[in-house]
Formats: structure tokens, C-alpha cells, sequence
């Protein structure tokens, strides 16, 4: 059965129990992998590969770039091997005709709703297998976000590597219950898109992508966090970066990829590259990697490969093992069987090689298109509903949401209309040129191959016209951006009582963002219609990412919110958090500061001759574990909304204090013991790292008129006189998303594993406790802590 039933049960048993349990979903998760099943699959992985000859097997670790699937395994007929469909990407399946678009991850992020990040990935891999795709390349936690105006940030989760795990582990468990292969991308320090891989210079010169250099801790404690997360989940797939690490290509990084991925964290499953990130043969799978994809060196030389018969012919002269082969194939194929993929696993939709095509202007006009599958089935619901939850309400002076039947509503903006460039955000193609994209309609989505072709798109203007009908209002709209920069919209009348401004911001793989403020003259189209609309303009955010709001203490601008990218169901889902059908619960996940310069990490985007040396890409990792919220509270810099910061239509008040009890018995070592005799590689590292060791307890009230949902965090602060330098003065290590009625109240508890009171030791390369009282802070946002205590585990 494709559905693996232990981890569906335990999923299952939690989500449907509501807001009943008073415990953390993801900690008490069992490891993704069952370790019997797994034996099973690699037995019959181990007698396919016994019947493949030489060329077969290269033929397995080489991708294809044509065919059924725009990344692929090539069948072998004569066994009845019908081979793999690789698929982007983490928000839908990129391109596909009547598939769904989901919210992007950082929306889901912006939920903080364990719950609804399982359902999302449950759609994602529902889709995916009904369009006979077997491994959904997704999710995504690199970029982590080390950059805010990185190009790929909307892909992944949060700038916080424990709520961005947190959301690896539950999406790669609800794609993998559905039977498709999840892909934990991209591995790792891949924090932006500038000379994100080599270059060639006119005059022919190499010039190589450019460097992360990460130190072992902030490497360990940051940025690997959440791929931990990914591998105890039980992930059938990691995909390496574009760029270097260390000055080493990610994709043939042994330290990173045998060492560290397959080493200390037990990965079992198979190693791919990112797209043309192969850049060797032998030498590359000599470091880890498993599978080259697509397989051509680039889409300029589709004729040659590193792998293919390269791989055979380095087997045949000694340079490459035959038992590395098969150990590269014994990777790729056990998730296969193991999700039971080789059972009535439904065949590629015959349409998505014209889709493909259709999208690279390869087919002819004339081309009859039959109808693919409807993979949908639902979802829309799911959508509206996961994008309502991630929209974050910033700023509501005077009760100005929700809306209360205004007589007359004016919508502003470019970002309210109906999409006048098509439904594929694609990025790549068309007119969707950097740095803006379209200019006139909502954006649900980003560009690259983290897009998506929307079946349909509801925009905002278009929902918000339809919630008037029904309450006899008048709608007055403006979508032009440069008449509303220009102060030109006379033709507004009579005056709105609500002005509805929506801004955008394009973000797209390939290119990373030049400025922090929403694109188009948003400030000045802020500016201009809040003059017109004293003390009730409310401006909506789309978003791929971090945004400045130079307006937001405007005083005419009396409510934000921060919808991120949405999905299809755009206008839906903000009209019923304009109108109160939904009360806001999103959080963010981000720190927005007051001014640009707060922020403490940048681009690295070099012009001049240096531009041409391979030596000057190097991105120093200095700041090591200050990004974000980190750097803001070791700086003391006050954000204008911090992170996990958000507001709602009701209020909320914790009640009877914290407190934290050991839930281990006897003495608890320093450093985490050695378990089951395994060399400490079970999935995810050793596995008493996740072994619970305090339990945080304290009472929520909604004490305001209105039903909602409020999320409560928990940070930890490791004793500062007992850690290295760099240690961050908190992290968040808990959160529960709770709904209440108004004055009822709910106790919430916090479990903590090793893990999460543990800090990577350089010397002895392990985790490890320090001596000390460690603090453990609860609130509702990194800023709004109002308990703490302290508790000492050694």
C-alpha cells in the first residue's frame, strides 16, 4: 500500500484531535522511516540492480532532459522498469496544466499552523502522484533566507531554521503519505541567486558561482537545522545547490555530502543535483552525488553528459567502483519500492510533454492539445484557507478591520486586478522581465521553477466585487499605478469610505531583488491615496519576501496586512480576512525593521573587471548566526514588526506563568549518548538528540468578543557564560497555533528535546548541553515574551 500507514496514523491521531492536545505536534513525531519496510525495499532494490548491466545503471544515475517529464529517468523496458518523472516544484507541479497553485511556502509559514502545513504538503503530493509524477522536487530550506532580498526566499519557509524544519518535516510527510518521493532542496548554503552557478565571459573564461563560507557551527546550528529535520522525516531525496561551499561545488562536496548528509545524519536516500549543477563526473560521485540532473552539462550542449557513458567507462578502467554504482542505485530505487511506487503507480499525464513545450515555444501553433487529468479535486477549499491563515495583520488603529459594510470601497493598486499576462508564472519566458515582472494583476505566486500555471486566478477586485453585491455596495477602482503615482485619479467619486491599496513585490529564481520597498512607486501610490482617504486607507501586501513600509506610520494608513504569495484563491482568501469571515492568525516569519540599513546581510553582486574572477565570488558567513530576530536582539535594535509578530480581531492574554519540569530521569550527560549501536546515524543524526528532556507549560485565554486562533512561541536563551561566542541571545523552540472562543482558555505544553538545549561543539564535533541555568521564554512573539524562568538540565 503506497499510504505508509505508522507515520499517516501518527499524523492523523494528532491533526484530527484539534486544539484538545495540549502537546507539540512535531516533537512527538516518530522518525519518517520505518526501518523493517526500508529493509524490504532495499532487498528489492538489490535484485533489480543484480539484473542491470552496465549501461542500465548509468542510465538510472543519468537524468534525461526530453521526454514525458522535463526531468527524467529513462525507462528499461525489457525488466518493466518504467522509470522516474521528475517534477517542480515546492507549490505546485510547475506548468501542468489543470493542477492547483498553492500558497508559497512562506505563506504557509506565515500560518504557524502545524496542521495546515501537513495538509498542504498532502495536496502537493496528491497532485503530484495524480499527474504520475514520482518525485515532487520540494520542499525548500535553501535559501534559509540569509539575504531578505534573495530571489528564491518565497520558496522556502522562514528565516528561522526551527519553524522552516518544522515545515520541512510535516510537508515531506504529507507528500510521502501520498506515495511520491519528496526532494529537500537545495543543500546547502544557497542564500542567492547572483552568479548563483559558473558563467562563462565573452572571450570564453570560467568564472566559477560563487562561495558560501559558512563556519562548522553556524553551519550546523542554522543552516543544516531544518535539512535535519528533512532526513528524520524520512525524506527520499536532497538536492544539492548551485553554489559552492567552502569553495567547493555543493554537488561535490564530500565533507558535505558523505560527511555530514550521509555521515552524521544517516540520509539513506539518493543525492540529485540541482539543475546543470553537476560539474564532474567521477568526482562528484566520489563526494555523494547519486543522480546528475537533467543530465546534459548545459541546455547549450544537450549531447554531452559527465554521467552517462562516462560513468561506464570509469567502472571499466578502475577509476569508479561497481560498488559505489550500485550503491547510487540501491539510493535511488528503495524509496521507489519503499513508497510503493513499483504497484499501480499511475502513469505521466500525456499532456505534460506539450505543456513543456508549449511554455519553451517548441510547440507548433497547430498542435492539437488533448485534455490532461483534473488533479484538483478540492484543493481550492484548502488554498483559501491556508492563505487567509498566513495573511499577517500588522497595524489596525480604530478597529478599521473588519470591514463592516462601507457603502462605498475604493480598490487601488496594480496588484487588485485580473492578471493581464497570462496564468504561468513562469519568470523565464514571456514578458515577465526583472526586476517587476507583469505589470497590471495580482501575484499569487513567484517565477522560476518554483511557479506554477494557475487554472484560474480570483483576484481581489474581482472577490471584493462580488462580497459588494451582496451588501449593496459600490465598488470605485483605480489599477493603474502610474496615474495613482501621479496624484491622477480624479475620476474617484463620491469618496470611499475604505480605501484598499495593494501593493506587490516580484521575486523569481534567477534574479535576486534590488530594492526593499513593494515594487511600482508603492510608496508613492500609498502616499497619494491615503490623502485622499484620511484615517481609513488599509494597504495589502502580496509579497515574495521582506518589505520596508516607509508609510506605515502614515496616520491616514490605519490597517496593514501581509498576505505573502496566496495561491489561485488570491481574492477569496482576503476578503474574508477583510470582512472578518476569517479573524487574521498569521504570524510573521520574518523581522520587518524600521529602515534598510537595520538589517545586516546583503547581496554580493560584483561589477568590473572583478566581476570576471572566480576568486572575488566568495560570500563570508560572518555574521554566523545573526540573521534576522538573532541579529536584532544582539544589536538591540528595535524592528517595526518582529518576528512571530501579528495581530487579530480579538485579544489574547497568557495566564498562570510559565512553567517547566524535567521529564528525564536520572543524570543527563553533556553530550548525547550513543543509541542502538548504530554509529549514531538513525535518520536525522543521532536519535537521542530527540529525546525530551523539559516539558513547558503555561494557559492561553482569548479574552476579547471574537473566536480565533492565536499562536503561542517558546524561545530558549542557552546560559551566555557557558557557550561559545555567537551564541544567539534566543531561539525559537516551540509554538502551538490555538483556537479559542471568546473567554475560553487552554494549557499548552511545550515539549524540548536534547536537540533544542544543545549547541554544536566544534572540538568534540557534537551536540552538547552547557553548564548553567538556561532560560525559557514564552510569549506571542520574539519581542512579547512577558513570562521566562530558568531551569538548569546538567
Amino acid at each position: 500500500m503506497f499510504i505508509l500507514a505508522l507515520s499517516l496514523l501518527h499524523i492523523w491521531m494528532f491533526l484530527t484531535s484539534g486544539v484538545a492536545q495540549n502537546v507539540s505536534i512535531g516533537a512527538l513525531l516518530p522518525p519518517g522511516i520505518n526501518s523493517t519496510q526500508w529493509t524490504i525495499a532495499a532487498s528489492k532494490a538489490d535484485k533489480f540492480i543484480s539484473q542491470l548491466n552496465l549501461t542500465e545503471k548509468a542510465g538510472i544515475v543519468t537524468g534525461e532532459l526530453t521526454g514525458t517529464c522535463l526531468e527524467y529517468v529513462a525507462p528499461i523496458e525489457r525488466l518493466g522498469f518504467p522509470g522516474l518523472c521528475l517534477a517542480d516544484g515546492p507549490a505546485a507541479i510547475h506548468l501542468a496544466d489543470k493542477a492547483s497553485v498553492l500558497p508559497a511556502g512562506l505563506t504557509a509559514a506565515a500560518t504557524w499552523d502545524r496542521n495546515l502545513l501537513y495538509q498542504r504538503g498532502l495536496a502537493l503530493g496528491a497532485e503530484f502522484r495524480g499527474k504520475g509524477a514520482n518525485i515532487a522536487l520540494g520542499p525548500v530550506a535553501g535559501p534559509l533566507g540569509r539575504n531578505p532580498l534573495g530571489g528564491r526566499n518565497w520558496e522556502g519557509f522562514s528565516r528561522d531554521p526551527y519553524l522552516t524544519g518544522v515545515a520541512m518535516d510535516l510537508t515531506i510527510r504529507g507528500v510521502q503519505d501520498n506515495g511520491v518521493q519528496a526532494c529537500a532542496k537545495h543543500y546547502i548554503g544557497y542564500e542567492q541567486e547572483t552568479q548563483r552557478s559558473n558563467t562563462t565571459t565573452a572571450d570564453g573564461k570560467n568564472v566559477d558561482g560563487y562561495s558560501s563560507n559558512i563556519d562548522d557551527r553556524t553551519l550546523h546550528e542554522l543552516y543544516l537545522w531544518p535539512f535535519a529535520d528533512a532526513v528524520r522525516a524520512g525524506v527520499a531525496s536532497v538536492m544539492c545547490s548551485y553554489n559552492r561551499l567552502n569553495l567547493t561545488y555543493s554537488c561535490e562536496n564530500s565533507h558535505s555530502l558523505n560527511g555530514i548528509l550521509k555521515g552524521e545524519l544517516g540520509f539513506r536516500g539518493f543525492v540529485m543535483s540541482g539543475f546543470f549543477a553537476t560539474h564532474s563526473g567521477v568526482k562528484s560521485v566520489l563526494a555523494g552525488l547519486d543522480m546528475d540532473m537533467p543530465g546534459p552539462t548545459a541546455e547549450t550542449n544537450l549531447g554531452e553528459t559527465f554521467f552517462g557513458p562516462n560513468i561506464v567507462s570509469a567502472v571499466q578502467n578502475g577509476s569508479l567502483s561497481e560498488a559505489r554504482m550500485d550503491d547510487m542505485l540501491r539510493r535511488i530505487l528503495t524509496p521507489y519500492y519503499y513508497l510503493g511506487q513499483d504497484k499501480n503507480y499511475p502513469s505521466v499525464d500525456p499532456t505534460t510533454e506539450l505543456v513543456i513545450a508549449a511554455n519553451y515555444g517548441l510547440l507548433p501553433v497547430d498542435t492539437p492539445t488533448p485534455s490532461g487529468r483534473n488533479v484538483r479535486s478540492d484543493h481550492a477549499r484548502l488554498i483559501r484557507q491556508l492563505a487567509a491563515s498566513g495573511t499577517v495583520l500588522l497595524k489596525n488603529v480604530n478597529s478599521t478591520l473588519p470591514l463592516r459594510s462601507p457603502q462605498v470601497i475604493g480598490v487601488f493598486g496594480n496588484d487588485a486586478a485580473d492578471v493581464s499576462d497570462g496564468l504561468a508564472f513562469d519568470g523565464s519566458t514571456g514578458s515577465l522581465t526583472p526586476p517587476f515582472g507583469f505589470n497590471i494583476g495580482t501575484l499569487t505566486i513567484g517565477g522560476g521553477s518554483g511557479g506554477g500555471r494557475n487554472p484560474y486566478i480570483v483576484s481581489p477586485l474581482e472577490a471584493i466585487k462580488a462580497r459588494a453585491r451582496q451588501d449593496g455596495s459600490r465598488v470605485l477602482y483605480v489599477t493603474d499605478n502610474s496615474l495613482l503615482a501621479q496624484d491622477v485619479f480624479t475620476s474617484v467619486y463620491p469618496s470611499p469610505d475604505v480605501c484598499l491599496v495593494f501593493l506587490k513585490t516580484w521575486s523569481r529564481e534567477g534574479a535576486d531583488r534590488i530594492a526593499f520597498e513593494a515594487d511600482y512607486d508603492s510608496t508613492a501610490v500609498v502616499n497619494n491615496v491615503a490623502a485622499r482617504c484620511p484615517q481609513r486607507t488599509v494597504v495589502i501586501t502580496h509579497s515574495g519576501g521582506i518589505n520596508t513600509t516607509p508609510w506605515a506610520t502614515n496616520p491616514n494608513v490605519t490597517a496593514i496586512l501581509a498576505a505573502h504569495y496566496p495561491g489561485q484563491e488570491s481574492g477569496n482568501s482576503i476578503v474574508d480576512v477583510l470582512y472578518g469571515d476569517v479573524n487574521p492568525s498569521g504570524r510573521l516569519p520574518y523581522t520587518i525593521a524600521q529602515q534598510e540599513a537595520d538589517y545586516n546581510t546583503q547581496i554580493l553582486n560584483i561589477t568590473g573587471p572583478e566581476a570576471e574572477e572566480s576568486w572575488a565570488w566568495q560570500v563570508n558567513f560572518t555574521e554566523g548566526q545573526f540573521i534576522d530576530y538573532r541579529h536584532f536582539d544582539a544589536k538591540n535594535i528595535t524592528p517595526l514588526y518582529e518576528f512571530g509578530y501579528g495581530l487579530s480581531y480579538t485579544t489574547f492574554a497568557l495566564e498562570n506563568g510559565l512553567s517547566v519540569s524535567r521529564t528525564s530521569r536520572g543524570a543527563i550527560s553533556p553530550f548525547p549518548p550513543t543509541i542502538n549501536n548504530n554509529n549514531n546515524t538513525s535518520a536525522g543524526g543521532n536519535p537521542a538528540l530527540w529525546t525530551q528532556l523539559l516539558n513547558a507549560t503555561t494557559t492561553v485565554g482569548n479574552t476579547g468578543s471574537i473566536a480565533g486562533s492565536t499562536v503561542v512561541q517558546l524561545y530558549v536563551s542557552l546560559p551566555q557564560d557557558a557557550v561559545p561566542s555567537g551564541t544567539p541571545v534566543r531561539v525559537l523552540r516551540g509554538f502551538e497555533k490555538i483556537y479559542l472562543e471568546p473567554g475560553a482558555r487552554q494549557t499548552v505544553s511545550f515539549p524540548l528535546t536534547r536537540r533544542d538545549v544543545s549547541s554544536w561543539d566544534v572540538e568534540s564535533q557534537n551536540w552538547r548541553i552547557p553548564e548553567g541555568n538556561i532560560s525559557v521564554h514564552v510569549g506571542f512573539s520574539s519581542r512579547d515574551l512577558p513570562y521566562h524562568t530558568a531551569v538548569r538540565v546538567l
